[in-house]
């Protein structure tokens, strides 16, 4: 079993900031990903952004606003995020997946992912 906490969510004007952190703990292995979701209010649950613990490759939905790192050290992921617009707001979900290859294309799907968190709330005012 992974466990994993989020924290850094909360209210911000449009243009402003926020950093969401997602730390693991548990039966974590030496090589997985983790990814960052969310979903808004009658929509469906979106990718946003994936990591590979294990070299550090990135990928996004939509690059240039978000940043997705990692702490190696602390096994937690973070999602700066940049610019944000009303329509960012949602619940962010991180998520853990045992996949660890190369092709990207699969941690943009739920399915890939083992663990969730229990999402933390982020709101753009306009």
């Amino acid at each position: 079993q992974v466990q994993l906490v989020e924290s850094g969510g909360g209210f911000v004007q449009a243009g402003g900031s926020l950093r969401l952190s997602c730390a693991a703990s548990g039966s974590i292995v030496s090589s997985f990903a983790m990814g960052w979701f969310r979903q808004a209010p009658g929509k469906e649950r979106e990718f946003v952004a994936a990591i590979r613990w294990s070299g550090g490759g990135t990928y996004y939905a939509v690059k240039g606003r978000f940043t997705i790192s990692r702490d190696n050290a602390k096994n937690t992921v973070f999602l700066q995020m940049n610019s944000l617009k009303p329509e960012d707001t949602a619940v962010y979900y991180c998520a853990y997946s045992y996949y660890s290859g190369t092709y990207y294309g699969r941690l943009k799907e739920r399915y890939e992912y083992n663990y969730w968190g229990q999402g933390t709330q982020v709101t753009v005012s306009s």
